[in-house]
């Protein structure tokens, strides 16, 4: 980029030495937590759901824990900095898609599983298959997700150790990773659970605290702020930034009819995504009872929701106070929108507060989705499709803990690829997964009593191969300056998110598979899961069956 040069001296931020301080001790202080949860872990269940110990309020905010990601902070923060109105609309969607997920999905996901996805989808169909398939979309969407969090690691690192060369944001990026696989193997379930809440509490607390610093620099008037924003963006002298108004939509998906599509996929893949993602399904199952499970989601929702109004502030106020010249001539581009106003705002100490929150929220939400991605495997695939359910706890833990390991490495791998991209961006990615490969046969499972065997793999397969080949095809991949592979062109498929098409068609592919298959189900099984899913009898005895 050729602005690059022009802002060198932004690109340290604040004073290293005290921003791996301040980090190191939030380590310390999370790894001696998790070391005393893991004390309690004595069973499988312990292990993969915290033994459904936890309350309603205490799961909901660890549910926002695994939810405000660093897409959430750093990604959406930078997105409205420099797209105004249109970066606002990943909020919008994020926050909308928990309706979803409370009215359709909780409550009766909580009934009939055990451990993971796989239990409700496979209850009443036949075993091997479908829950093979549904660990498969499972280890899709955490890959995608930790995608995400790993190139975020990278770019948050960049800024605030001055570390430019792709070299040590790579080792960065391996650092975080290992971390996360020591929380995972360690603590479990219950030691990652107890990291969400702590990171939550600080995330949402740090956010509040700068949407007040900002307020107070602007007199407590909003309109002055978004004056400010869009002042600064007029008089940027970055290559396409000026032309646009932050106040009104269109900044970035305006233009182009496909711009415009390319809108709406997104928003499609947003809402509906949340309801299929696998880590935020399984948080379900760590309470004792269906309606602490609602009590959770709602808890989740207030927190979530409040989050998201602070990124509006954070957001234009990272354009008024910083600008979008600097922000986007940063180490981390986008993504150092937040820490940049931080610095602005409070200075070194403010600064290294906030780096060490966001680190935080890298690293719970990786642990959280290394958890459910090693426990779908083994529960699902080793104790339930190569074992056929003959198999004790002790082993089903011993291989969930190699496959975070394996999972952990392959992370690692991706996220080097992925570094520099904007995370929000990467987020709507695996969204758009999990919508189409998940939630079709979610909701097929729960509601239709038809749905068959066919239907579950036509639906869960075809969501999540065309998803993944529409997205390898995408200018997201190949064919732009700011596609992962730019020295490529192979994006025959014009529009970045792919849910517009990958979600319908799951949905058609879910009725055509189970028209054509034969019924295969049991019907006592299918009269029992209606009336667990309904009433909740029975929920803690889903085993393989």
């Amino acid at each position: 980029m050729n602005h690059v040069s022009t802002y060198a001296a932004a690109a340290t931020v604040g004073n290293p030495t005290a921003n791996i301080a301040i980090f190191a001790v939030f380590v310390a202080i999370t790894m001696v937590v998790v070391i005393r949860a893991s004390r309690n872990n004595a069973t499988a269940a312990d292990f993969f759901t915290g033994g459904r110990g936890f309350s309603g309020p205490q799961n909901g905010i660890a549910i926002a824990g695994d939810y405000l990601s660093a897409a959430s902070f750093l990604g959406i923060a930078g997105a409205i900095a420099v797209y105004g109105y249109d970066g606002f609309l990943y909020s919008i969607g994020f926050l909308v898609a928990w309706l979803v997920a409370l009215l359709l999905v909780a409550e009766m996901l909580r009934n009939t599983g055990k451990f993971t996805m796989a239990d409700v989808l496979s209850f009443r169909l036949k075993q091997g298959p479908v829950r093979t398939a549904a660990a498969l979309t499972t280890l899709a969407v955490s890959l995608f997700y930790l995608l995400a969090q790993m190139a975020g690691a990278g770019g948050l690192v960049a800024l605030l150790l001055d570390i430019s060369d792709k070299t040590g944001q790579s080792i960065v990026i391996a650092v975080v990773g290992v971390l996360m696989i020591v929380y995972v193997l360690v603590g479990g379930m219950n030691g990652t659970t107890w990291v969400q809440i702590i990171k939550a509490v600080l995330l949402i607390a740090g956010a509040a605290l700068m949407t007040v610093m900002v307020f107070a620099k602007f007199g407590f008037n909003l309109s002055d702020i978004l004056g400010s924003a869009q002042e600064h963006v007029t008089g940027s002298k970055t290559k396409g930034v000026a032309a646009r108004d932050v106040l009104a939509p269109g900044a970035q998906y305006g233009g182009s009819a496909t711009s415009k599509v390319n809108f709406v996929s997104l928003g499609l893949a947003l809402v509906l995504g949340t309801a299929g993602l696998p880590h935020v399904l399984m948080r379900f199952y760590t309470v004792p009872t269906a309606k602490e499970a609602r009590r959770s989601v709602v808890w989740a929702i207030g927190l979530i929701g409040a989050f998201y109004l602070f990124t509006l502030v954070l957001g234009y106020g990272a354009a008024a106070i910083v600008g979008p010249d600097r922000i986007l001539a940063a180490a981390g581009g986008q993504n150092s929108a937040a820490p940049l106003l931080a610095f602005e705002l409070g200075g070194v100490v403010l600064l290294g507060v906030i780096s060490a929150v966001a680190f935080a929220t890298i690293l719970a939400v990786v642990a959280g989705l290394t958890i459910t991605a090693a426990t779908s495997f083994a529960h699902d695939i080793y104790a339930g499709v190569i074992k056929r359910g003959k198999v004790d706890d002790a082993k089903q833990v011993r291989v969930s803990r190699i496959t975070a390991v394996v999972i952990g490495a392959i992370a690692i791998g991706l996220g080097i690829l992925a570094n520099g991209q904007n995370i929000a961006f990467l987020v709507a990615l695996a969204f758009a997964v999990a919508a189409a490969a998940n939630l079709p046969t979610i909701l097929y499972s729960l509601f239709w009593k038809r749905f068959n065997t066919t239907g579950a793999l036509f639906s869960m397969y075809g969501g999540l191969i065309s998803t993944i080949v529409l997205i390898v095809f995408s200018p997201a991949v190949s064919g732009t300056a700011t596609s992962m592979l730019p020295g490529s062109d192979f994006d025959w498929f014009p529009l970045s998110n792919p849910g517009i098409v990958s979600i319908p068609l799951a949905f058609v592919l879910g009725i055509v598979g189970t028209f054509l298959g034969k019924a295969d189900e049991n019907p006592a099984k299918a009269a029992e899961m209606e009336v667990r899913s309904l009433t909740g009898v029975g929920a803690e005895k889903a085993v393989v069956h």
